[in-house]
């Protein structure tokens, strides 16, 4: 496959960690929520091992903030949220999905209250910004609807406890799964919660100040180093293997909760909130596809870059959103959204992939 470069311009912004990032070695970037985010930093094998046998700290700022500040903010908040969220205490998180009128999912943000009126929502990759805004202002809501000066880096790994209670002291190791505190350190107001986009454990670190981010991933990295803690980035392999929702790769335009087993995060009894209607309509029909698991036979693959096509009997019935070969299962994996009547387990299909046709299984997710 040809290699390819990213060009560095002012139409992307940059991290507060851009400038310590690219002194630690990042080799690759992405674009996330029109911000430059580190995907590796030369050594993917490395990053894994690391992420499971160790620690690693991740710039991840560009997982942007909505907040939402009034007295109305938690009924806001609670409209935008296909989940109930009135019953989140200040300091709480909890996973949000948001939809539109038609049902469809636009984002599956985590949403921090961070006062009795103040509300942050960490977004997935979207333009969630205008969207929160739109529906405040249409809805006759009087909070206000900004972006944050809050940057999250994540601490994750076996040993991340280990790191950050050596940073910000023995407290941190109190802090409950979803559960925020605020910290300062050297002077850089802090947000700390036990949180992170892997299933090995670990914390978010949301700097409130992004004139001390080069600051932060000193302190952080300083920390971590009689830990042995490496630079590295939200892992694609562990990611599949643990079946964590990546919103724009694993789902469609046109996917609902349902389809993506997110249906025990939608609340319909009892209040209204966007695209309400629309999944209860949705959820009586069935959903017509379902996010499953797939192993893949052959020998080991080393991604997909763009969904590939699911084929059964003949017939087209979905895509493999993400797969890769998993060092601890010894098999190449994926996640397949396909039609529901062959998403049970143990149905044989063919994949499409870069290098031709395989044979594939359907699985149940999570795979580890």
């Amino acid at each position: 496959m040809s290699q390819f470069s990213i060009s560095i311009g002012p139409r992307v912004r940059q991290s507060p960690y851009f400038e310590a990032t690219v002194a630690a070695g990042v080799t690759s970037f992405s674009v996330y929520n029109h911000m430059y985010m580190p995907i590796s930093f030369g050594s993917p094998e490395a990053e894994y091992d690391r992420l499971i046998n160790g620690v690693v700290m991740w710039d991840v700022a560009a997982q942007r903030q909505v907040e939402i500040v009034g007295s109305d903010a938690g009924d806001l908040v609670d409209l935008l949220s296909a989940r109930d969220l009135s019953n989140v205490s200040i300091g709480q998180a909890k996973y949000m999905p948001m939809c539109d009128h038609q049902g469809r999912l636009i984002n599956d943000p985590l949403v921090l209250r961070v006062d009795e009126d103040r509300w942050w929502v960490s977004i997935a990759d979207g333009d969630m910004l205008q969207w929160c805004r739109a529906i405040a202002f249409e809805r006759g809501f009087r909070s206000s609807v900004e972006e944050p000066d809050v940057s999250p880096m994540a601490v994750q790994g076996p040993l991340a406890e280990d790191v950050v209670a050596a940073l910000l002291g023995d407290g941190v190791r109190s802090i409950r799964f979803f559960n925020y505190m605020p910290y300062e350190i050297d002077g850089i107001p802090l947000w700390v919660g036990r949180a992170g986009w892997s299933k090995q454990g670990g914390f978010e670190i949301y700097l409130c100040d992004h004139t001390r981010g080069t600051d932060l991933w000193r302190l952080v990295a300083g920390a971590g180093e009689p830990f042995g803690i490496i630079p590295a980035a939200p892992n694609y392999i562990e990611r599949v293997e643990s079946a964590l929702l990546s919103f724009r790769a694993d789902n469609e335009f046109d996917t609902d909760p349902f389809e993506l087993g997110l249906g025990r995060w939608v609340d319909l009894d009892g209040r209204d909130f966007i695209g309400r209607d629309a999944l209860a309509e949705r959820k009586a029909a069935g959903p017509r596809r379902r996010l499953v698991g797939v192993v893949i036979n052959g020998e080991p693959i080393t991604g997909n870059d763009q969904p590939w096509p699911v084929w059964a009997q003949g017939h087209e019935i979905g895509t493999v959103r993400a797969a890769a070969f998993s060092p601890r299962l010894g098999q190449n994996i994926g996640m397949a959204l396909i039609d529901s009547e062959r998403a049970d387990p143990d149905n044989l299909v063919e994949i499409a992939t870069d290098e031709g046709r395989r044979g594939a299984t359907t699985c149940s997710l999570p795979f580890i």
